[in-house]
């Protein structure tokens, strides 16, 4: 069990990560509050479980999880605790969103207006910056560091 905690809690000592974490947390912690509590002119949480299930088809708890990754995953990569693990959720959820959604609207989002969806460039942004976190860690000033280095002196 020793070896998992290791590896999941380990970060390079560096601010290039923790300028990463905090960034895509930023970013993504307002679509949660919107999708969670209807913040930032969202539906809140019945309008969005709601719309999720019309639009996508898919189960409730999906939906959920959704709701989970962007808001409580947002606020765990801003802390720096578990990133690995949040990281790797964040790129599941994204690539779902490409293959699910984006794909056939190409890679250019919408800037225009002049066609019926958004492409999926924004997406691989998060999917690399997510990717970045899982390979390298939380970086400086995160939970992550903190209980790895307890760990150390005991």
């Amino acid at each position: 069990m020793g070896f998992f905690k290791d590896r999941l809690l380990f970060t390079h000592d560096t601010w290039g990560l923790t300028i990463v974490r905090v960034m895509l947390g930023l970013v993504i912690l307002p679509h949660g509050a919107q999708k969670l509590f209807g913040w930032f002119g969202g539906q809140g949480a019945a309008g969005f479980m709601q719309g999720f299930e019309q639009m996508s088809g898919l189960p409730g708890w999906l939906g959920w999880l959704v709701i989970i990754i962007e808001f409580i995953g947002a606020l765990c990569l801003i802390l720096g605790f578990w990133v690995r693990f949040w990281g790797l959720c964040i790129i599941g959820l994204f690539a779902g969103i490409i293959l699910a959604i984006q794909l056939p609207y190409g890679f250019f989002m919408n800037w225009g207006g002049n066609q019926a969806g958004e492409g999926y460039e924004y997406h691989l942004l998060v999917i690399g910056m997510a990717w970045a976190l899982v390979v390298g860690g939380a970086g400086k000033l995160s939970v992550d560091q903190s209980m790895a280095n307890q760990e150390r002196r005991f």
